[in-house]
């Protein structure tokens, strides 16, 4: 199993076995590097807040300034939740789950899975999913 996988240069390809080891490493190089993006952005906005003075004398910029705050806490509070659904891929990939819909059991797909690493329904499950919810929003 190739473990370190360079993410520049392999392709993934539809002409090899689905979840072959090598795009378990892909996919796991891609979900690892995703998370640390997102921990550097958090670690870059903790320093961030912690550099802002929020003494601003005149109330117009300390309400901006409260509300960049906010904006920004709420962004970090996605992220936190987006990097628990990446470690359950990651979890995933070494159960031996990873790419497959958790609804039908079929593979997902590679181009949905590169675009979206943590997505656990196929494309066809997804949509009905949405449909449901939209029936259940609109009742």
């Amino acid at each position: 199993m190739n473990k370190n996988i360079d993410l520049s240069s392999y392709v993934l390809s539809d002409n090899e076995e689905f979840m072959n080891p090598n795009q378990r490493a892909y996919f796991r190089a891609k979900l690892i590097a995703w998370k640390n993006d997102i921990l550097r952005e958090a670690r870059e906005t903790l320093d961030n807040l912690a550099a802002e003075n929020a003494n601003h004398p005149d109330l117009a910029d300390r309400a901006s300034s409260e509300t960049d705050r906010s904006i920004e806490l709420r962004a970090r509070d996605r992220q936190r939740k987006l990097i628990s659904k990446i470690d359950a891929a990651l979890r995933r990939i070494d159960d031996g789950t990873y790419g497959y819909c958790e609804e039908t059991g079929e593979p997902i797909g590679l181009r949905r899975l590169d675009a979206r690493p943590i997505a656990t329904l196929s494309i066809e499950a997804q949509e009905r999913h949405e449909r449901r919810e939209k029936v259940y929003r609109d009742e």
